[in-house]
């Protein structure tokens, strides 16, 4: 295993961490003896394949159903200075609240402290206005290190960029968990701040936000030859120094094995990639054309500001996602998450056009004419059935 210094934290991290959000029973508290014998053998053998790896850093949340619970009864078998345990806790109105949400992380995990404590979910003004205002979340975090059950404090997010690094400006936090990936590179000033602030840069869920990449598309795979998709995104994250770990959401032991494949190929990252990332953008140009490519997104509006609330942005990048590589079952999922996925996945569908007059709000952008016409095109490939955040459903 590789590590790398995890910002002012000074932790020696894994370059890939053990994220805790599907090996677990199910989504929602439930006793401990309905959990199957086989699912909890299965997350304890994942657990210490992952540590005798070197993959020490165990990471879950309060959010993630029966994972901490499953976790209590595997943790305190390891040397407990052997292990970085993260956990996160959404921000709430009462931070009396919030404390009493984590110390029943803290219980259910079986341990005295964690490592790292994670605010879940700082996604726009007004989790932030619970994090931070006096008497607030970070308050009561900043007393749970002062009696000692946690070593760090961080933030993760599914914000906005301008938003994220609104949070990172603060510089109350030691470690931030945001989406970048090949695919999504959008939070890329959101890390270069967070390393202006010598703060932890945790990615996640590049393989499964980052495109399905368990059970990748066959263009993609020929795309990303000779590595898998997987292994290139890996390589493609961790080939930037500012990036110091990666979650790989283990569901079983054998989830690890493809993923380390890309320990040999870092010191060559720059002879390996240039290739792939050719050919991956002279696909995306062949298929949708260069003009569209290199601009679509010029003067779009913020889903704020779009009749409906249209997250144009969001559906115009999976429509070009499904299109360029073949990712219709990603980008499928994530269509239908739109206007059901709260502040998590903001803004709505492209299912009522016919009521709505795009025209004012496009009148910046260089393909005024043809978004309503792309809109409408994405909404009939990639509409289903509404999906339910993981957590939700």
């Amino acid at each position: 295993m590789l590590y790398r210094r995890f910002g002012r934290t000074e932790l020696q991290m894994p370059v890939f961490s053990c994220g805790g959000m599907r090996y677990q029973y199910k989504w929602q508290d439930v006793s401990q003896s309905d959990i199957p014998v086989d699912n909890q053998a299965n997350l304890e053998a994942t657990i210490r394949y992952a540590v005798e790896l070197g993959i020490n850093h165990i990471e879950t949340a309060r959010g993630y159903g029966s994972s901490e619970m499953q976790l209590g009864k595997v943790l305190p078998k390891f040397p407990r200075e052997q292990l970085i345990v993260q956990t996160k806790v959404s921000p709430v109105p009462d931070a009396k609240q919030f404390r009493k949400t984590f110390e029943q992380s803290l219980r259910y995990l079986q341990l005295d402290y964690v490592d790292l404590l994670g605010l879940h979910g700082i996604n726009n003004s007004e989790t932030l206005d619970y994090s931070i205002r006096p008497g607030g979340c970070l308050d009561v975090a900043r007393q749970l290190q002062a009696e000692g059950k946690v070593r760090f404090v961080g933030f993760s997010t599914h914000g906005a960029t301008d938003s994220i690094i609104d949070v990172i400006n603060t510089n109350e936090f030691d470690y931030v968990n945001l989406h970048w990936y090949y695919i999504n590179q959008w939070n890329w000033q959101a890390i270069a701040a967070a390393t202006d602030h010598d703060m932890g840069v945790f990615i996640i869920s590049p393989s499964n936000k980052g495109g399905l990449l368990y059970d990748p598309p066959q263009k993609l795979v020929d795309l990303c030859a000779p590595l898998s998709p997987m292994v290139f995104n890996d390589l493609f994250c961790l080939s930037h120094p500012q990036v110091h770990t990666l979650s790989i959401g283990a569901a079983k032991p054998q989830d690890f094995d493809e993923h380390l494949k890309t320990l040999e190929l870092l010191d060559r990252a720059s002879e390996i990639l240039p290739p792939i990332l050719a050919r991956l953008e002279e696909e995306a140009i062949a298929t949708l054309g260069e003009d569209w490519v290199k601009t679509w997104e010029t003067n779009l509006p913020q889903w704020q500001e779009t009749p409906g609330e249209v997250n144009m942005r969001v559906i115009l990048w999976l429509w070009n996602l499904a299109t360029a590589y073949d990712l219709v079952d990603y980008a499928k999922m994530r269509y239908n998450l739109l206007g059901n996925g709260s502040h998590w996945f903001p803004g709505k569908k492209a299912d009522k056009l016919d009521e709505l007059d795009l025209h004012p709000c496009l009148i910046h952008s260089p393909h005024a004419d043809k978004i309503p016409q792309f809109l409408a095109k994405a909404h009939q490939m990639l509409a289903g059935e509404e999906v339910k955040r993981l957590s939700k459903s």
